[in-house]
């Protein structure tokens, strides 16, 4: 039966595949929480907007009405 052995360069790069790989895993763990976090804070802040406007036509109607109330009064 002959014998079956691995070139020692094979092992050579799958080790260095494996090394290089377990080394990035950390950095990228960091910058895919970084791009996480911003993309929830750039969702806050589309939120928040949408509320302010909600909020600026609240306002114009209620400063509508009140005006109507105004000129209704001063007119009787």
């Amino acid at each position: 039966m002959a014998v079956k052995t691995v070139n020692s360069q094979i092992t050579d790069a799958v080790t260095q595949t494996n090394v290089k790989v377990l080394g990035e895993a950390p950095a990228e763990a960091v910058g895919m929480s970084f791009q996480s976090m911003s993309n929830s804070v750039g969702l806050a802040l589309e939120n928040a907007t949408q509320t302010q406007g909600g909020m600026q036509q609240v306002g114009n109607a209620a400063t509508s009405s009140v005006v109507t109330l105004i000129i209704k009064a001063g007119a009787s």
